[in-house]
């Protein structure tokens, strides 16, 4: 600031001055000023003085030491005593600002006094009128100097505030809480010598004004100086009365009681535990909870300092809380009382308070905060037990609320807090409520928030306290139970209600934490309750204990034994409702679901009675009529099975309950007979869901029952004379049966059922025969099971043969003879139904029984008939059946039986040859067993020649027939597979010429396809699979279309399980696949997939010719347009051949199929392991067996064709979007699991995926083999083998590290950029980043490796980024061939054959032209560079280990890729996001910190750096701030740009000087602003000698702004007291700044204006912050006393902004040349922000935050008339807190306003 300035040396000398503006003010008082400038100016001496005064100011330019600042004190003074008779002092402002800066703290105590010499002097020239008239001038360095003045000085600064300041008695109603705020440091130490005097000073200072406006400047003061709080509780504490109740403190504090309260409430939440003790102390000397001015405050801030109170408990210290305890609870010694006193004063307020704060937390604490405070005062019996009666259920529902809205984040404090606060509430007080609130909740309808409650504690919180678990659950058990019944029983249909339902839930989970014992006797009561308590039922009990009144007056029946009570409750209440809905035919869903909670808990009850009660319960109840009302219920339609499995559960527990009397029994039949029948209707193929619950409730039932009961009801269902019946019977009993397991043999205690069964297998009527042999496909599980009976049977005791010798033409052949007569036709019988099983299961049977052996059985009775029989047992079922059967083949009756047992013997002999002759038919018998039996055959054929018995020879001819041929083939085969066998038949009927009927495919797909033909699928499945092998050559076209039906079919399977496994609501049961079916069909489909690729390899040449003009086209679109830069046309004809076989319908079946594989493996997996779903056991079932067999058709399919497996999985993975994109979930899991499923290493798959990558990838003419998947591309097994790298381990990473890196190096070796250079570096980033991991990088090879490799393939990709940027020949061939980047490949050059034949003819030399090289996506360049952004770059010194590679590699990427991204932007910080993360990554990487520095350092001093908007430039911020770290010489760069020195060129335009210096001070400014807290500290005394050095030297308005600018920088990012040597200067330039206006007003669009806006900018920053050191002189600019709001009568203007919005006030408004020339119009005034008044707690912001530019001195009238208002407010709404994010925006936005 020049010293010459005309503005200062006319106002400070006595010029003239801007005429209007004063006058405005004081026309008096500036009428006298006038005078005595003219008298002045005229005077030559006063020309001298001023002259004098000058030459001495000068002279501080060249102090440099504290003996020069002495001396220019010295020398000062001396003019200033030399000239007494002047009552005015020349040049003031200087001489302030002068005196200011010798005050500074740092220098010694000489200088001090000297200083204080002058101002002694100044203000006795000066006089009282002269000091009030300079008020701001000479206030501004004594005020704050108090704090720091040595002992030694203090006394002399006291005595100038005594003698020259108090005298101005009302003229201090300004500077009042500046004036306080400079004493109260005084009041610091009580023993301090000057403590009375600042105290008798205080005193004094107050009587010049009303003591009223003395404490709130008090208030003021402590809201907004956290250092000034202490002492000013010092002086309170003297100064405040000590009241009682009704006295009332406004006479001493006036009106505003809100304004002391928000004081105590800064105080109370200080961080200084002093002040906080301090602080309760007056509240408990003046302010007690029951006060009259507490009474009268606002609700609003009786919060507020209830909630600063109760905060103290927080700190966990004692004389804390025993302070706010006394407040709390009163003065009064006696607990009694002071609760009294809590109930009466505080706990509406305290209850309030914290239930307000539970429920709608403030940001500025912790939520668990009011949560924490109720805890600490749960320590304080007296208010913990009142304050738990009004707050402990809203604070349960609060923290509820909390923990279920953080429940996906899983909140740890509030989860902590909640159990915290769960055990420190008193369980008795917690309960009372609680069950309180659940008996309103039940007598309300449809309210459920107390139960809700509840059950949110049973199950969030832990329950481990004892007392709560056998004193306090068992009686709200009871109780509940009770009041259950009472309701119910009065009205069933109560239970519909969400309470009743709610409360059933609730009893269940009681239930589960109650231990049994403390249901059995009560807790014991007080003596005056006990004896009329004792014989209370449990409801009127539990009232008792509580406390509670109970108003029925009808007491309970007595039972005195709780456990007893609550049973029979819960019998009466489920009889009522079981009733209602009998009655009801149904009943509502709701009600059922009712009867079904209250089955839950009482089941419940009644097994943990028989497991742990040791005394045997009387009830009074009546077991069969409860049973009747329960079977009633079940026989109604609408029960759903959840409910009918709980009543027959439960039905089945009471029987064998032995602990309850009198008992429940169920051995009537027509009891049983109801249920199972019920249970029977479950077993319906469309509830699949329900059957493995029924099976095991009905064995659970025969297992209960008298012999033979189930086993009779169910022969009697299906002996039913309705058809429609019979065959639901057969499929409910078929059900049953497969879902039985073996141990408790079905054979034998089902025998009757399972022989009706079989008997239909060779009944007349074809439908039930149907029925017989569906029920023996689909629900047999073994055969074995059903041999075991029959064989049984056939063994019995009863009959008996002896062996003899017969004798035929001179032949004796062996036999047996019968010793007696038995039952043949039972025999009979039973030969005809093994034969119809046999023939039935076919060679599942022969297997079956061949492959079980006798020892497995768990049939005994089966065992002994075995051994008397003389069956080793050790032998197959199959031998001991051969055995049987040759034995009745063998036997005849004794002669003189004979006409009697002859006929049925030849039924039973025939049934029997018909039996060994369809297990020797299907190959599976032993070679030993043939030799016996082959002898034995002839031996009875040659006995029935002779003896003239025709009935059996052409059956034993055929038999014999079937031995000789398995005789045969053994002998001469070594036994080969059937394959073989039916392989050569096929080959003659191949040769006959036998020609499929062209029906037939159709025929065979509508049989499986149709959905009403599925019960007879597996027919048609075994003729597919018998004849297709039998005759293939033929049928070789029928087994495509019959695979993709079969695809079909499982997709249809597989989308009705899913669905089925949905939730139901409506009870109805989708129809879904069994097991079975699944595992039929995948049968199917395995054999018809390995049976169409097998043929392939037989197929001669000539009959594949046909599509030969497919090739050519495919090739160059799939392959070649865009893996190679190679054609070939040699060779032709063998390619053609080869690409046949991907084609071929096999492999189209092949891919198909997998696909179909894929969707059962990845979705039937079973993952509900804990539902409570009754169906979930047979869904699991379905689904884990389903998906095993699914595995190992894979497995088998895989073992068979590797390579075409995998591709096809590959390609499945890529074209189902589902499968890729959840990357980590489940499915992707399940295709990469499948991987490591069928290929057993990992080095395996990663050898395969890489040997069918560079299948593709290299020239056709070097190519060994054709790939087998013609539509994968290489791209996509790239990208397949990234994820799949990314799921390996380190040490797996390793086994494949060899192989992969053999690709990598082939790609790093080519010459061409080609897109898979690319994949494979996003490979090898992921590879490297496992192998790095390891100790293997240790070895010098992989080290270099891996450095080589990704130096070159990262080469290679950052040259073509950078070529692709300049190059447009690079995009011309965009039409012909293409590459899509995201990972799929695009099917290019669709056109067809004549193009890619073109290109060949064009290709004949082996490369192609320059022109003509590969074209890639526009995106490709794009992708790249982002992956070097995100990957590369973070990664490149775990790769590249050496520091010149870094480096190099850096340089690379800088020129290729972050130069050209700069230079193509019309504002450098607008760079591509991907640049700017470049190098936030590489500013991490110290080799290449010359190599960024360079581009990061351009960009900043480009000089069009501040068009960019402020988003952008956060992003730069670390960046910019690690060039300043990182070279110790770029800021001292920055501040000599920013230095004074003029240009020497004479010709410089002086506008273009001061904009390019506005610039780098912008620049600095931004540096500043990148750095932290502090960041910055050691370069203040530089940046602050620049600034003082512009503000002084270059009075161009442009750059003064920007020094602005700065100064608010550095207001938010240093610590406010760095800055105390720098007030002095930026006081008087803003002072001069504002002095000058009210002097001479700026016209409108004068450039003067944007400085002005600046410098408020700055003034208004500071009163936001309201930074301590500022806090002292902001009375100059602003009213900062209550005056802002309450004005007195007789007030006038006295600071800056107050007589500034006077004086623009009074401006006339000009003509308006256009609609928005009005200085105040909307939008400049609107865009002003003041904070809301009314908002709680409101952050504080800027006003002039938005506002960027101003036409005239007007648009700020708004701002200076409400800041001192609006100041005030915030202070009082914010308590301090100060929107640092506002602030700091503004600050940017200034920075970046693109001007």
């Amino acid at each position: 600031m020049s010293n010459k300035s005309p503005a200062i040396a006319q106002t400070s000398t006595g010029g003239t001055p801007g005429t209007s503006a004063a006058a405005v003010l004081d026309p008096m008082r500036s009428s006298a000023r006038e005078k005595l400038h003219q008298t002045y100016a005229s005077d030559p001496k006063y020309k001298k003085y001023t002259q004098q005064v000058e030459k001495c100011l000068n002279a501080f330019d060249n102090v440099h030491e504290w003996a020069d600042c002495i001396a220019f004190l010295k020398q000062l003074l001396k003019t200033f005593q030399s000239y007494m008779q002047f009552k005015e002092i020349p040049y003031k402002l200087i001489v302030a600002k002068r005196l200011a800066q010798c005050l500074n703290p740092a220098l010694p105590t000489g200088v001090h006094q000297r200083a204080l010499d002058v101002y002694t002097h100044i203000l006795s020239v000066l006089g009282t009128e002269g000091l009030k008239r300079d008020l701001p001038l000479w206030s501004s360095g004594l005020f704050p100097f108090f704090e720091y003045a040595a002992t030694s000085v203090k006394p002399i600064l006291l005595t100038i505030y005594d003698t020259h300041y108090l005298p101005l008695q009302a003229g201090l109603r300004p500077v009042m809480k500046s004036f306080i705020l400079a004493l109260l440091p005084g009041l610091e130490e009580e023993t301090g010598e000057f403590f009375e005097k600042v105290l008798t000073l205080l005193d004094r200072l107050s009587t010049t004004v009303s003591p009223v406006f003395f404490v709130q400047n008090i208030w003021l003061i402590m809201i907004t100086m956290s250092s000034a709080r202490g002492t000013a509780l010092n002086f309170l504490s003297r100064r405040l009365p000590r009241l009682h109740a009704d006295e009332d403190i406004t006479q001493i504090v006036g009106r505003d009681i809100g304004l002391m309260i928000r004081a105590f409430a800064a105080a109370l939440e200080d961080d200084n535990l002093l002040v906080r003790r301090g602080a309760l102390d007056i509240l408990l000397q003046s302010m007690r909870v029951d006060s009259a001015a507490i009474k009268r405050a606002h609700s609003e801030d009786t919060v507020i300092l209830m909630r600063a109170a109760t905060g103290v408990v927080l700190r966990r210290d004692l004389s804390l809380n025993r302070r706010l305890y006394t407040w709390l609870l009163g003065p009064d010694e006696k607990s009694e009382n002071q609760t009294v006193f809590l109930r009466q004063h505080a706990l509406q307020l305290l209850n309030t308070t914290l239930k307000d704060e539970m429920f709608a937390p403030s940001g500025e604490y912790s939520e668990s905060r009011p949560f924490k405070i109720f805890i600490s005062l749960l320590d304080k019996w007296e208010i913990g037990s009142a304050l738990t009666d009004v707050l402990v259920l809203d604070a349960l529902k609060a923290i509820r609320f909390l923990m279920q809205r953080d429940a996906e984040e899983h909140n740890e404090d509030i989860s902590m807090t909640a159990s915290t606060l769960y055990e420190a509430v008193e369980p008795s007080i917690l309960w009372k409520q609680l069950l309180a609130a659940i008996m309103k909740d039940l007598s309300e309808d449809s309210k459920t928030g107390a139960i809700d409650l509840t059950l949110f504690l049973l199950r969030s919180l832990p329950m481990q306290d004892d007392e709560v678990r056998s004193i306090h659950l068992p009686i709200i058990f009871a109780a509940i139970t009770e009041e259950l019944q009472r309701a119910i029983n009065s009205d069933p249909s109560k239970a519909a209600e969400a309470s009743v339902r709610e409360c059933l839930a609730l009893q269940e989970e009681i239930f589960q934490h109650i231990p049994l014992e403390s249901l059995y006797q009560r807790p014991g009561l007080n003596a005056a309750i006990q004896t009329s308590a004792s014989s209370l039922g449990s409801l009127p009990f539990a009232y008792a204990f509580y406390g509670l009144k109970f108003t029925e007056s009808n007491p309970s029946s007595e039972v005195l034994n709780p456990l007893v009570a609550v049973l029979e409750h819960m019998f009466c209440i489920s009889q009522a409702l079981s009733r209602s809905i009998s009655a009801q035919q149904g009943g509502s869903i709701e009600l059922r679901a009712a009867l079904s909670q209250v089955l839950r808990v009482l089941s419940g009850v009644v097994r943990t009675v028989d497991r742990s009660c040791d005394v045997i319960l009387s009830l009074s109840w009546e077991p069969s009529e409860w049973l009747y009302s329960m079977l009633d219920c079940l026989d109604l339609e609408a029960v759903s099975f959840t409910l009918v499995d709980q009543v027959v559960s439960l039905i089945l527990s009471l029987h064998g309950a032995q602990k309850l009397s009198p008992k429940l029994s169920m051995d009537k039949r027509p009891v049983v007979s109801r249920m199972v029948k019920k249970l029977f209707r479950y077993l319906h193929a469309d509830l699949a869901t329900c059957h493995v619950r029924a099976v095991s409730l009905i064995w659970s039932i025969e297992s209960m029952s008298r012999p033979h009961e189930v086993e009779s009801i169910i022969a009697q269902s299906m002996c039913s004379p309705e058809s429609r019946n019979v065959y639901e019977a057969h499929e409910a009993f078929g059900v049953l049966w497969r879902l039985s397991e073996d141990d408790s043999l079905p054979g034998v205690r089902l025998k009757v059922p399972l022989m009706i069964v079989l008997e239909t297998l060779k009944h007349d009527d074809p439908s039930l025969r149907r029925v017989g042999e569906t029920w023996m496909r689909c629900n047999l599980r073994s055969y074995i099971r059903v041999l075991e009976p029959v064989l049984r049977d056939l063994l019995d005791p009863s009959i008996r043969r002896i062996s003899r010798v017969s004798r035929a033409s001179g032949k004796e052949i062996r036999g047996f003879v019968y010793e007696k007569s038995f039952d043949q036709r039972y025999v009979a019988h039973l030969l005809e139904i093994l034969l119809s099983i046999v023939q039935f299961g076919g060679q599942g049977f022969s297997k079956s029984a061949r492959g079980t052996f006798l020892r497995r059985s768990y049939d005994h009775v089966l065992f002994q008939r075995l051994s008397s029989a003389g069956v080793d047992a050790n032998a197959s079922y199959l031998d001991a059946l051969i055995e049987v059967l040759s034995r009745f083949l063998q036997s005849e009756p004794k002669d003189q039986d004979a006409s009697v047992m002859q006929p049925l013997n030849t039924v039973i002999q025939s049934s029997a040859i018909d039996l060994l002759q369809t297990i020797v038919a299907r190959g599976e018998i032993e070679m030993l067993a043939i030799e016996i039996l082959e002898p034995m055959v002839i031996g009875k054929l040659f006995l029935c020649v002779h003896l003239h018995r025709l009935d059996l020879q052409n059956k034993l001819l055929r038999f014999l027939h079937s031995i000789v041929s398995a005789s045969t083939s053994y002998a001469y085969n070594g036994n080969p597979p059937p394959e073989d066998r039916s392989t050569e038949g096929s080959q003659e009927s191949g040769k006959g010429g036998y020609t499929v009927n062209s029906l037939l495919t159709q025929t065979i797909i509508d049989g499986i396809a149709i959905p009403r033909n599925r019960p007879v699928m597996q027919h048609w499945l075994d003729f597919v699979l018998m004849a297709v092998p039998q005759f293939q050559p033929a049928l070789q076209s029928v087994i495509s279309p019959i695979a993709d039906c079969l695809c079909r079919q499982l997709r249809l399977l597989l989308s009705d399980i899913l669905k089925a496994n949905q939730p139901m609501t409506n009870g109805s049961y989708p129809r879904v696949a069994t097991d079975a079916e699944f595992t039929m069909l995948l049968n199917a489909l395995e054999r018809l997939l390995v049976l169409g690729l097998t043929q392939k390899s037989d197929a001669s040449s000539p009959e594949d010719d046909a599509p030969v003009q497919e090739k050519p086209g495919a090739e160059s679109g799939g392959i070649l347009g865009y893996v190679s830069n190679v054609f070939t046309t040699d060779n032709a004809s063998a390619a053609v051949e080869d690409q046949l076989t991907s084609h071929s319908p096999g492999y189209k079946s092949l891919h198909d199929g997998i696909r179909v594989l894929l969707a059962i493996w990845v979705n039937m997996v079973w993952h509900d392991t804990t539902s409570l779903r009754p169906e979930a056991e047979s869904l699991s079932m379905i689904y884990s067996r389903t998906h095993a067999r699914c595995r190992r058709v894979l497995e088998h399919l895989f073992r068979a064709h590797p390579t075409e497996v995998l591709e096809s999985v590959i390609e499945c993975w890529d074209h189902d979007a589902s499968l890729r994109s959840k990357g980590s979930d489940q499915p992707a899991t399940g295709i990469f699991g499948l991987v490591d499923v069928l290929i057993a290493s990992a080095q395996s798959a990663v050898h395969m995926i890489c040997d069918s990558i560079s299948v593709r990838i290299s020239n056709t003419s070097e190519r060994s083999r054709k790939p087998a998947n013609a539509n994968l591309s290489d791209i996509v097994l790239f990208n397949f083998l990234e994820q799949y790298l990314q799921r390996l381990e380190g040490p797996l990473a390793l086994q494949v590290w060899s192989r992969f890196m053999q690709l990598a190096k082939d790609l790093a070796s080519s010459r061409d950029f080609k897109i898979q250079v690319f994949l494979a570096l996003k490979c090898l980033c992921v590879l490297g980043d496992k192998v790095t991991q390891t100790t293997a990088i240790d070895d010098k090879r992989i080290r270099k490796d891996l450095q080589e490799t990704f130096g070159k393939l990262l080469d290679a990709c950052v040259t073509f980024v950078g070529k692709s940027t300049d190059q447009p020949n690079w995009m011309r061939r965009a039409t012909r061939e293409s590459t899509v980047t995201n990972g799929r490949s695009s099917p290019a050059l669709r056109g067809g054959v004549s193009d890619s034949k073109q290109d060949e003819k064009d290709s004949s030399t082996t490369t192609l032209s320059d022109n003509a090289k590969p074209t890639w996506g526009t995106e490709l360049p794009s992708q790249i560079t982002a992956f070097i952004a995100s990957i590369v770059v973070p990664e490149l010194r775990r790769f590249l280990m050496d520091n010149d590679k870094v480096a190099s590699t850096c340089n690379n990427i800088v020129y290729y890729i972050v130069s050209p991204g700069i230079k193509t932007k019309a504002r450098p910080l607008d760079a591509d996001v991907v640049v700017v993360d470049i190098f936030r990554e590489m500013i991490k990487i110290p080799p290449a910190m010359k190599i960024w520095r360079v581009a990061v350092t351009d960009v900043l001093y480009d000089h069009r750096i501040f068009s960019s908007n402020s988003s952008v430039a956060m992003k730069w911020k670390p960046i910019i701030k690690a060039v300043f770290d990182g070279d110790k010489t770029s800021f001292p760069d920055l501040l000599g740009r920013v230095a004074t020195s003029p240009s020497a060129n004479i010709f410089t335009n002086r506008e273009h000087e001061m904009l390019l210096r506005s610039l780098n001070l912008r620049r600095l400014a931004f540096v500043l602003f990148t750095g932290e807290k502090n960041h910055f500290l050691t370069q203040l005394p530089a940046i602050q000698e620049k600034l003082v050095d512009i503000l002084r030297n270059v009075p161009s308005p442009v750059v003064q702004c920007e020094v602005y600018l700065c100064i608010r920088v550095l207001l938010c990012r240093l610590a406010a007291h760095s800055m105390t040597s720098f007030w002095p200067v930026i006081l008087t330039e803003l002072y001069r700044i504002f002095g000058q206006i009210i002097d001479s007003i700026p016209s409108d669009g004068s450039e003067d204006l944007q400085l002005i806006l600046s410098a408020s900018k700055c003034l208004d920053l500071l009163l936001t912050l309201q930074t301590e050191e500022f806090q002292i002189h902001q009375w100059i600019f602003i009213t900062d006393t209550v005056d802002a709001v309450f004005r007195p009568d007789d007030w006038t203007p006295e600071s800056m902004f107050d007589q500034l919005a006077e004086v623009v006030g009074s401006l006339p408004i000009p003509e308006p040349r256009e609609p928005q020339g009005i200085g105040l119009s909307m939008p400049t005034s609107a865009s002003i922000a003041f904070p809301a008044a009314h908002s709680d707690r409101t952050l504080r912001r800027p006003i002039l935050k938005s506002i960027r530019q101003i036409d005239s001195i007007r648009d700020l009238f708004p701002f200076f008339s409400h800041v001192s208002i609006s100041s005030y407010e915030s202070v009082y709404a914010s308590s301090g807190n100060i929107d640092w994010e506002a602030v700091e925006q503004g600050v940017l936005d200034d920075m970046f306003d693109g001007r």
